[in-house]
């Protein structure tokens, strides 16, 4: 990856929607250098989508928590139960596996604080290999969609 690629993701983080010509503008290239470089980006996974941020509570989820995850096993059978049954739970917008305690980071959206206990105590508390579960509630958002450092 040279310089002209790392303008090229920096110019399309800044706005996914970009035609190829305005790219090729904004990292002055003419189009088919543009054009075939942007599909390398692709294709090497460099760039792995497009799509809409949305404000969620513009969509009616105006509850957000972070929910830590202790493990009660991490054997691989059990750790690959947990994730497969976390990535269907479409509240779950955000997980990460930790290294130390705990094992896990998971970002929830909800509508209401009655919506998130549902679906701590149906669901999350649920997940195959689960001792504890903990929570804390977003506040506010202070560094949000931040671009990649290129």
């Amino acid at each position: 990856m040279d310089a002209v690629d790392r303008k090229i993701l920096a110019e399309l983080q800044e706005d996914g929607r970009l035609t190829v010509t305005d790219l090729a503008a904004r990292v002055r290239l003419s189009l088919s250098p543009c054009h075939r470089r942007l599909r390398e980006l692709e294709r090497s996974g460099a760039i792995r989508g497009y799509r809409a941020i949305l404000d969620a509570g513009a969509v009616g989820l105006t509850f957000e928590a972070l929910v830590f995850v202790t493990m009660r096993q991490e054997d691989r059978d059990t750790v690959a139960a947990f994730e497969g049954a976390l990535s269907d739970i479409p509240e779950v917008v955000r997980a990460e596996r930790l290294f130390g305690d705990p094992d896990y980071l998971v970002r929830v959206v909800s509508r209401d604080l009655p919506a998130f206990q549902r679906l701590y105590d149906d669901r999350l508390a649920t997940l195959p290999g689960v001792q504890r579960l903990s929570s804390t509630l977003v506040m506010k958002h202070v560094v949000e969609e931040r671009p990649l450092p290129l």
